[in-house]
């Protein structure tokens, strides 16, 4: 596996692995014991880099990624998040970010990933009610207690991450960005060239449909998070067939999958960029790692840029809800 480089020296596999769908948003899925050996057999080959959260489950994606990755500890990199509020059932009841709030996370989140360290410690989403500044100045502490390493930020306005990179350099950025959500394009890209900060794309196959798996007549399981979101709608999925269709003509000339050209798109954008596709099977996280060969020219890419362009995505990303805590 190839490695790449995030902020000034966070060196993790060129492609990653996002955990999060082995614990919610995607239906019933494989067992405890079968993720574990999946994570591991990542590992095998050849991945660093695996993401998590405390709001996942809650809790129990980072106890999953914890006991997969004690084994290995010293040969990888553990991202994980804070800045969502829990009650006592961990019911998820809003966004926090105070300072003392940070920490207590940390402290919780290191026991469930059984390490002293977490590598990138990402704010999930701002907390307008917080500056910004004092978020920063949490996790600098925190890093100098030797507790965290990194500190990330995820879907943030391009002016916050400055500010809070004034205060603790931000080493990695975590938003949506694929080749049916372009916004980074627009500001967090330029940014990230300017201040030397990685960018790390969640949703990168874009939650299933940029492999060419789902259909319109797809019929998605209770408990899935696409039932959600107006991008799968059964219109917009119709609509946005047109993207699919594009990438499976490149993908066969390419003798690649429509996956395996999602993904080397995004690495071919930056060299520090570094995306976490998410999966439950083996079979697609060897064909996700595969991407890492899959190389595409000048020509190649181009031609991608013309075509998508002229496709016009239908449906938000998200709930109104939830778009309503990005970019902010």
């Amino acid at each position: 596996m190839k490695t790449r480089t995030l902020g000034k020296d966070l060196h993790v596999s060129a492609i990653g692995f996002g955990a999060m769908g082995m614990s919610q948003s995607y239906g019933p899925g494989p067992d405890r014991d079968a993720n574990i050996a999946l994570l591991r057999a990542a590992v095998e080959r050849g991945v660093t880099f695996f993401d998590t959260a405390e709001v996942y489950g809650p809790f129990v994606n980072e106890e999953l990624v914890g006991e997969a990755l004690q084994p290995v500890r010293d040969q990888v990199v553990i991202a994980t998040k804070f800045g969502f509020a829990f009650d006592a059932d961990g019911k998820q009841t809003g966004l926090s970010s105070r300072p003392e709030h940070i920490k207590q996370v940390a402290d919780a989140s290191l026991k469930r990933l059984r390490t002293d360290h977490i590598d990138l410690f990402y704010q999930h989403r701002v907390n307008p009610d917080v500056p910004i500044e004092d978020v920063a100045g949490a996790v600098k502490e925190l890093i100098a207690a030797g507790k965290v390493r990194h500190f990330g930020m995820s879907e943030a306005a391009a002016a916050t991450v400055r500010r809070a990179h004034a205060v603790q350099p931000v080493t990695a950025l975590q938003n949506e960005y694929s080749l049916w959500w372009k916004r980074p394009e627009a500001e967090i890209i330029p940014l990230c060239a300017e201040l030397g900060i990685g960018l790390v794309p969640y949703s990168p196959l874009g939650k299933g449909f940029l492999t060419g798996t789902i259909t319109t007549d797809t019929a998605f399981t209770p408990g899935d998070i696409r039932t959600t979101i107006p991008r799968f709608d059964a219109g917009a999925r119709r609509a946005n067939q047109a993207l699919v269709e594009l990438l499976g003509t490149i993908a066969a000339r390419k003798n690649a999958t429509l996956a395996q050209i999602a993904l080397a798109w995004l690495l071919a954008q930056q060299p520090w960029i570094v995306p976490i596709p998410g999966t439950r099977r083996l079979d697609r996280l060897e064909e996700n790692l595969g991407a890492a060969d899959v190389e595409l020219t000048s020509d190649d890419l181009a031609e991608i840029n013309t075509a998508t362009a002229q496709v016009d995505i239908q449906g938000g990303r998200y709930s109104e809800q939830a778009e309503s805590m990005t970019n902010r």
